[in-house]
């Protein structure tokens, strides 16, 4: 399951790749999609931790992407958000652990058909962007079906 700080660091993300060139202050983003305001601001702090977006103090100051949008992918996000994305600890590729009560790997019907899973999900999520979701709010703002909502 997303958990709600991912889904408000793709939200801000989505708004920071619209608004190329103009940095977003930490209000403007939180009452365009009613984040919290503090909750935001821990959220983008990490962000720039991970160099994905970079701030700028003053007037005409706030917060843009550090990189091109469709060079951020989604996984990478979860990942700085939340950690590992795998559904058992013995598919992760990041912090993999081998389940105490499992015999064999190999033969474990439910690491199989979790691997299945999430070989499928991790391909969509490694493919799709920053910029994927700016171009998929901007259809859904003209009326257009969302194809994948978060």
């Amino acid at each position: 399951m997303l958990t709600r700080k991912a889904k408000y660091a793709l939200k801000a993300l989505t708004q920071l790749a619209h608004s190329t060139g103009h940095p977003r202050t930490t209000a403007e983003i939180a009452e365009r999609d009613a984040i919290p305001r503090k909750f935001l601001e821990a959220i983008l702090r990490e962000l720039v931790q991970h160099a994905i977006v970079r701030s700028q103090k003053g007037p005409g100051g706030g917060y843009e992407l550090a990189r091109a949008a469709d060079s951020i992918s989604i996984a990478s996000v979860l990942r700085v958000m939340d950690g590992p994305i795998a559904p058992v600890a013995c598919l992760s590729t990041t912090a993999y652990q081998r389940c105490s009560e499992c015999r064999h790997e190999g033969t474990c019907s439910i690491r199989l058909v979790l691997r299945d899973a999430h070989e499928a999900t991790m391909r969509i999520l490694e493919a799709t962007t920053v910029a994927d979701l700016a171009r998929r709010s901007g259809e859904s703002s003209e009326g257009s079906v969302l194809r994948y909502a978060i």
